[in-house]
């Protein structure tokens, strides 16, 4: 099956990082000052993903001291499309620090990143560290409070983004910069009513639209590694062969269900989540 390749591959790919090359220090501040300044660094070519991995460490330990702390993880790459995009074959990660989930209708600069693009996007927030070993999405959904609609504002940040490839994305921080969240919705009690949510955000049509109505973009909730909450599946894998785990509160980002998009001046974008009982749409305005 797709998904356990894709989780074996993921297991694979980040053991022994700790002992692989990587992005200098010098580098990584490089990168992280031209972050700050949004405008173009240097595009990291020819990483193996254990360099990607230990890039990243670096690179995410700088943001911390600069943007405080952590609130949660994005996968990325989870949809066939974007892998195509950047021609990798798997999912990647990166963290989500302080400040940098916005609310629903903020008026974002279209200059807020060296690169900067939209997508839609979902956020769940973890409850219980159950989510730790998940195996399947109804293990997700037992152990998460919200699903919360979202449009990602990530920032590619390099010269030559179509070279990143999908190592050189895990190195900066598979482009976390901001997102808009909208209106939680909350994760029901019953167990009947769970599985109803299962399939619902299997199925759901997702649909970005401009101002008018026009559509910019759209997906399936399948889209993502055949469920949604398989992103979080895999995440879960990938980050304890890092010594990592999530933790309640944190916010979980699982990928695009659209294309990425530039921003446009003037440009008002809006998420709908048709077929998902109690979502509202999300929507984010560039000035």
């Amino acid at each position: 099956m797709r998904m356990t390749r894709l989780l074996i591959a993921g297991a694979v790919a980040i053991a022994g990082a700790a002992d692989a090359a990587c992005l200098s220090d010098t580098q990584a501040a490089e990168l992280m000052a031209k972050f700050v300044a949004k405008t173009p660094a240097a595009t990291p070519e020819g990483l193996s993903e254990a360099d990607a991995a230990c890039s990243r460490a670096k690179v995410t330990a700088l943001l911390e001291k600069q943007y405080g702390k952590v609130i949660g993880y994005k996968a990325g790459l989870t949809n066939p499309a974007v892998q195509k995009r950047f021609g990798y074959d798997k999912p990647v990660w990166g963290k989500l620090f302080q400040g940098m989930v916005l609310a629903d209708g903020a008026t974002v600069d279209v200059a807020f990143g060296a690169r900067p693009l939209f997508e839609a996007d979902m956020l769940v927030r973890v409850k219980s560290a159950n989510i730790n070993s998940a195996k399947t999405p109804m293990d997700v959904l037992n152990a998460v409070d919200q699903v919360i609609p979202f449009i990602e504002l990530p920032d590619l940040v390099v010269e030559a983004p179509p070279k990143l490839g999908g190592t050189g994305i895990t190195a900066i921080n598979v482009g976390a910069r901001l997102g808009v969240a909208g209106k939680p919705v909350a994760v029901p009690a019953t167990r009947g009513e769970r599985y109803a949510m299962l399939d619902a955000l299997r199925d759901m049509n997702v649909v970005l639209a401009d101002g008018a109505g026009a559509e910019l973009g759209k997906g399936k909730g399948s889209d993502i590694l055949e469920h949604p909450l398989n992103a979080v599946v895999w995440l879960a894998q990938a980050l304890a062969q890092e010594g990592l785990a999530m933790k309640p509160g944190d916010l979980i980002s699982l990928g695009s269900f659209s294309p990425l998009l530039p921003p446009k001046a003037g440009l008002k974008a809006t998420a709908t989540y048709n077929g998902l009982p109690g979502a509202m749409p999300v929507s984010v305005q560039f000035k």
